[in-house]
């Protein structure tokens, strides 16, 4: 399961999307989120779910590498489908004993269900195509305009860039203690959800043990190498658009655009 998590992890393809601007990878990321809850169709979803698999198409991440990202949000996903469906008002499906499922739940679930996976897919695979300097560097830039009302923009994109860092590196930590526990007859895989979760507390306290060394070994690296911030920093590869990546914000654009025309349309 640990294995399965995508956000955060990097896989080097020479592809279209890999050599794209970070700035345009985040900008478009978000506009793909915005359209989401722009559209609220059946043909509104089949237009995201097209545009979403072109994109994965041209970034050449395998697609079962991509859809196993949405293992460990699955409980979540039915978390919310199950609230979606007994506590929106509206015409009585069916009921048993005091939950009563509606029409308009069973509709707001499946689309919630939809954006959610969506959702996450897109983000995988923005960070599937950019390392996390190229995201820092790219935040930064984006942000830039902020440091003149005193936002610490460098500082801020320093910290996203160390936390998706430290998530494969946790995984792959928890995996070894996970492992080296199991070699002890530690059992984590059978007996109920209760049993499980239980089974998983002793991992917390070597998880958070190794997290904290981990941290203060990477600040005293930074002390040791006079880090100071992003004040009079320069960068080894300053970011500069291609003619590709005008391209790329005038098709997410127009994508956004379209999507904006079919809520107006109530297509």
């Amino acid at each position: 399961m640990l294995r399965d998590i995508t956000i955060g992890q990097y896989y080097p393809v020479n592809s279209v999307l890999h050599r794209l601007d970070p700035r345009v990878k985040l900008v478009s990321t978000l506009i793909y989120i915005v359209s989401l809850f722009v559209f609220d169709s059946i043909i509104g979803y089949v237009i995201a779910a097209i545009f979403l698999a072109s994109m994965i198409k041209l970034s050449q991440v395998p697609f079962r590498f991509m859809v196993k990202g949405l293992k460990p949000v699955v409980v979540l996903l039915c978390i919310t489908l199950f609230f979606n469906l007994i506590f929106t008002p509206g015409e009585a499906v069916f009921s048993i004993w005091i939950i009563t499922v509606t029409r308009e739940g069973i509709q707001l679930a499946v689309r919630m269900g939809i954006r959610l996976v969506f959702l996450v897919i897109g983000a995988s695979l923005m960070t599937l195509t950019t390392t996390p300097n190229q995201l820092t560097d790219g935040l930064e830039r984006l942000l830039k305009p902020l440091n003149h009302i005193h936002v610490p923009v460098h500082e801020i994109s320093m910290i996203m860039s160390i936390a998706l860092r430290f998530i494969p590196i946790l995984l792959d930590e928890t995996d070894k203690i996970m492992k080296a526990q199991t070699a002890r007859g530690a059992d984590f895989e059978s007996g109920g959800l209760v049993r499980k979760v239980k089974a998983m507390v002793p991992l917390l306290v070597p998880l958070f043990i190794s997290a904290f060394r981990r941290a203060n070994d990477l600040a005293m690296a930074m002390e040791a190498r006079c880090y100071h911030g992003g004040e009079g920093r320069t960068q080894m590869k300053p970011l500069i658009y291609q003619k590709r990546d005008y391209v790329a914000y005038g098709i997410v654009w127009a994508y956004l655009a379209v999507s904006i025309v079919f809520r107006v349309l109530g297509i």
